[in-house]
């Protein structure tokens, strides 16, 4: 079974919400990833999306934009990011990994290649915001030869398409909390009750909300009515504020703390 399907079935089993943090790999570096990646782990997140640091980027807002820029200048690429993965793996870590991915990095590398390392390397879902789902059928048909969980993103004005897009879905549904691209916000969409009871409705699969989520109370709102909750702004901008610590040997005890008791609190422990 699929890491992202045993984990929402665990969940499910007992009552709880999956928390999935993003961050931006290779910020502040590789080896800190890897570090971080436990501690998220350590403190209670279900499930991870790797986010591959891109320049030209369509839904990442500036907190984003500004980490892959720092991850590109260390020449951080598609192929490290799933690397990345694997090394996690290798110091105990046994989330399931979620690589998010513009499309460009995946042609650059190329479709068979990008499936065959995400799959040797443990890899159990892909988030291409860019590759509309009436083009997607080559990168389908990939992800179902190699076990890889193809997740697609519905935002609020995709109404007419809801159930064409769900219907496609494996994993989860992503739902898109608001309009225009990620960052912390206090509120959401207007309408995003109904928008996600109608997704809800739609899925034979689990649904999970994301963009703007940054606080414990945000993520509790969306519990009742969510299977998933992302957060990846307010996580990778944590991550920025520790840098100075995470660098230091000596301090980078204090830093990875940080990280694991924010995720802890987003969880509710």
């Amino acid at each position: 079974m699929n890491l992202i399907d045993q984990k929402f079935a665990e969940l499910k089993s007992s009552g709880q919400t999956a928390l999935i943090p993003f961050l931006t790999v290779g910020d502040p570096s590789l080896e800190l990833t890897v570090h971080i990646l436990k501690e998220l782990e350590a403190g209670g997140a279900d499930i991870v999306e790797l986010g591959v640091p891109y320049s030209d980027p369509l839904a990442d807002g500036p907190v984003i934009q500004s980490s892959s820029q720092r991850a590109l200048r260390r020449q951080i690429t598609i192929r490290s990011c799933i690397e990345v993965a694997r090394e996690a793996r290798n110091a105990g870590v046994t989330l399931p990994f979620i690589l998010f991915t513009y499309y460009n990095p995946v042609l650059q590398l190329g479709l068979e290649r990008t499936f065959a390392l995400l799959n040797e390397n443990g890899i159990s879902g892909l988030i291409v915001p860019d590759l509309p789902m009436e083009e997607n059928e080559e990168v389908r048909r990939l992800a179902e030869r190699h076990g890889v969980h193809l997740i697609p993103l519905v935002a609020p004005t995709s109404n007419a398409r809801i159930r064409s897009i769900v219907t496609q879905a494996k994993g989860f549904v992503y739902c898109v909390s608001s309009l225009g691209v990620t960052g912390v916000r206090s509120e959401f969409h207007s309408g995003i009750d109904e928008f996600l009871h109608t997704v809800k409705s739609a899925a034979d699969v689990p649904i999970a909300i994301g963009f703007g989520i940054s606080s414990r109370e945000q993520v509790a709102k969306f519990e009742s009515v969510c299977d998933g909750v992302v957060v990846g702004s307010a996580l990778v901008r944590r991550i920025e504020e520790a840098e100075a610590l995470l660098e230091n040997e000596a301090t980078r005890e204090q830093g990875l703390r940080q990280i694991r008791e924010f995720i802890r609190q987003l969880k509710g422990n």
